[in-house]
């Protein structure tokens, strides 16, 4: 059975409150909070008036695989032709594809722990078994040895998040090039899910593990123009990787979807040929209420965090909470809790289970300085109570 996504069922509730009357600080988003720049807006009417609104090739439009070349060569180092790309209905949909396409029924998927929702159920859907990972306590990479003492005949492919959801974990390049050369001695495939790289703070641009000798014919990237543009609604992600990978995720998405929408593919081609001057603005928002969240977080006694330095997320510890009492009921799991914190203090937060790690709870901060300074507020009067 397809588990629902525990964030989206997160937010839902939050907007079914909302809707109600009732004021919900909602730290369960994962999307910026700002609106899309005016300049992509105006390129899609633009697309509108002229006309083109019919089916595209199913890949995308020859533009828009050319430009994504041209960001791959000028941000990544890497050198890809545009029939080694193809343009998906977001980047979970690429995703998909590309799990679809490289995993058969039976096959291991090596999943580092936490890992984002998706990527347990599609495996799943896929008919392969997710084979977890653990992670290092201080730094949240993932553990090395017990990488390597989890790859069996069986094991068909790793995925990697970087920057990470849930963690905002930027992997160093030591990691990765461990992790790569453990990759190219055992055969596998990388999926790389880098859709948060732009966002990242006080740490230089994460490489992709695509650029490490050897890589670059056995490594699928995941992006798309969600995060970094505020176009979550849009829906383009894209994928690039070897020629024959990517020609099975067109036949696959051929018979799925056909073509990403024409008009959304015209926006992304704008976004992706824009100046770096409009990703930056953000990312210094994002990172200031970065620094507010983490101060906040800091002063409640017995929650622990690793310093996120990548996405827009906070991934901390409340074991000891949940192992508490509210009310005179014990609390037990972090489901409990993020439920307790939705209907008591009218904040909305996404369960550490949901990511494989019992204990912990993740707190967006794709939200104002206001909402988080009043969430915090309520999230620490409510831990007054826990007993």
């Amino acid at each position: 059975m397809i588990a629902p996504s525990a964030t989206l069922s997160i937010s839902a509730k939050a907007q079914a409150m909302q809707r109600q009357g009732i004021e919900v600080i909602s730290f369960s988003a994962g999307e910026p909070d700002f609106d899309t720049p005016s300049f992509i807006k105006e390129e899609a009417k633009r697309a509108i008036d002229a006309g083109f609104t019919k089916y595209t090739p199913t890949p995308g439009i020859a533009e828009l695989r050319e430009a994504i070349c041209e960001k791959l060569k000028r941000e990544n180092g890497l050198s890809y032709s545009p029939q080694e790309v193809i343009v998906s209905c977001g980047a979970k949909h690429a995703l998909y594809n590309a799990i679809m396409t490289l995993c058969n029924p039976g096959d291991e998927v090596l999943l580092p722990v936490p890992f984002w929702v998706t990527y347990l159920e599609q495996i799943r859907l896929a008919g392969g078994e997710a084979v977890f990972v653990p992670c290092e306590k201080d730094t949240f990479a993932p553990d090395i040895d017990a990488l390597e003492r989890a790859i069996t005949p069986k094991t068909k492919l790793l995925i990697l998040n970087n920057p990470s959801n849930p963690t905002g974990v930027v992997l160093q390049e030591e990691t990765l090039a461990q992790i790569a050369r453990i990759v190219e001695a055992k055969d596998l495939y990388v999926i790389s899910d880098e859709i948060y790289e732009h966002l990242v703070y006080e740490v230089p641009f994460p490489r992709s593990i695509a650029t490490f000798p050897g890589m670059k014919e056995r490594t699928v990237i995941i992006n798309g123009v969600s995060k970094t543009f505020s176009m979550t609604g849009w829906r383009i992600g894209y994928a690039a990787g070897p020629k024959e990978i990517i020609e099975g995720m067109t036949r696959l998405q051929d018979h799925m979807t056909s073509n990403p929408t024409s008009i959304a593919q015209k926006a992304a081609l704008s976004a992706l040929r824009s100046p770096a001057s409009v990703i930056q603005e953000m990312v210094t928002v994002f990172n200031a209420r970065r620094k507010l969240i983490l101060a906040h977080l800091a002063d409640i006694p017995d929650v622990s965090f690793p310093i996120p330095q990548g996405a827009f997320y906070v991934f901390a510890d409340f074991s000891k909470y949940c192992q508490g009492r509210f009310e005179g009921e014990p609390i037990g799991n972090s489901v409990r809790l993020a439920e307790l914190l939705l209907e008591k203090a009218h904040i909305a937060l996404v369960p550490g289970s949901a990511f494989g790690m019992e204990g912990y709870l993740r707190f967006s901060y794709a939200t104002s300085e206001k909402a988080i300074e009043l969430g915090m507020e309520r999230l620490k009067n409510f831990l007054k109570h826990v007993e």
